[in-house]
């Protein structure tokens, strides 16, 4: 799936979930529904096993946001995961509704079961970029990996890209910004080019947390092919991540300016160009500005176009009748024509 010879020039789009299903199962059912309908690839969820994640002290802290749905951080988690058992149904929902079934997996509890449902596709966290004990652990399972390198710096992401190929390379690289939301002039996609130099071998892509569309298109120009992109089903919802991520219209746009970018690239056949429609509707024909005699030569200031029910000699053209010698006499108005100076 993300090996380059497979994907080629097609685009992969997954649209992340997250936490926006605010942990209901009807919600995360109804994301599936929707994204898959509006041209996502893949759906993607969060694994975490709180209490394994998190030391006690941090999973009793306070909390104290607009955002917050408890009143300790742990609690506060709690409320937005998904329960092991709704797994099963969401990667069910997802083979119904033709779409991968994808999920970030924050610790080996977790790990271990979306191995058990047989997830299909694995991403690997911007925070866990470099956590070799962990990366190995994904990659030996052998499923498909995406990892975002957020906040990576280059010898970090060379170790962890290491990693995952010494297993397999069904394997996805995204350049990430770790800031939330990601202002327009902080997406850096530049980078992309410098992934692909530095990793030849490898499917490079985008996961970036803009709040628009554009950043998708200009990151297929720039060689990504796998994309990563925050969706809710309502901005105004409670939570951090809703602000910036893309409603269905938007997500809708945002696949398809992406798969639009490879028919924009084609230059025009040659034969084409000049016989568009609105030229042989309104096209101009080249006419005599005023009288010209037999035996004269055409220059700029005895020509000049109208546009005639019948088509002679194109404006564009008239460099091929300057400084012609006509072999008649043409009245002011009248159409010039090639056997005139034949």
């Amino acid at each position: 799936m993300f090996r380059k010879d497979v994907l080629d020039e097609s685009p992969f789009v997954i649209a992340e979930v997250g936490q926006n299903h605010q942990g209901d199962l009807d919600i995360a059912r109804e994301y599936i529904r929707i994204y898959a309908f509006e041209g996502a690839d893949a759906i993607k969820f969060q694994t975490r096993n709180n209490r394994y994640l998190f030391s006690e002290d941090a999973y009793a802290a306070g909390y104290d946001s607009e955002n917050a749905f408890a009143e300790t951080y742990g609690a506060h988690r709690e409320k937005l995961e998904l329960k092991p058992e709704w797994l099963p149904i969401l990667k069910a929902d997802c083979e119904k509704h033709g779409v991968k079934f994808m999920s970030t997996p924050f610790d080996e509890p977790s790990l271990e079961i979306l191995q058990q449902i047989d997830v299909d596709l694995l991403k690997v966290a911007s925070f866990d970029l470099g956590n070799l004990p962990f990366l190995n652990r994904i990659a030996k399972l052998g499923k498909p990996v995406v990892m975002s390198i957020g906040g990576g710096k280059i010898e970090q992401i060379r170790s962890s890209v290491e990693v995952v190929l010494k297993h397999h390379d069904q394997f996805a690289i995204l350049h990430c910004v770790s800031e939330y939301p990601c202002e327009y002039n902080r997406l850096g996609l530049d980078n992309i080019e410098v992934l692909i130099k530095e990793f030849p071998d490898c499917i490079i892509g985008s996961s970036d947390h803009f709040n628009g569309t554009l950043s998708g298109p200009i990151a297929y120009m720039k060689g990504a092919r796998v994309f990563e992109k925050h969706v809710t089903l309502n901005r105004a919802w409670k939570g951090t991540d809703h602000s910036f991520a893309l409603e269905p219209d938007g997500f809708r746009k945002f696949v398809r300016d992406i798969k639009r970018v490879r028919a924009m690239m084609p230059q025009k056949p040659a034969d084409e160009i000049g016989n568009e429609r609105v030229f042989k509707k309104l096209g101009k024909s080249i006419i005599a500005y005023s009288d010209i005699r037999v035996g004269e030569e055409l220059t700029l200031d005895k020509l000049s176009g109208r546009i005639f029910n019948t088509h002679y000699i194109p404006v564009r053209e008239s460099n091929k009748v300057l400084g012609k010698t006509v072999k008649r006499d043409i009245a002011k108005g009248e159409p010039i024509q090639y056997s005139d100076f034949g």
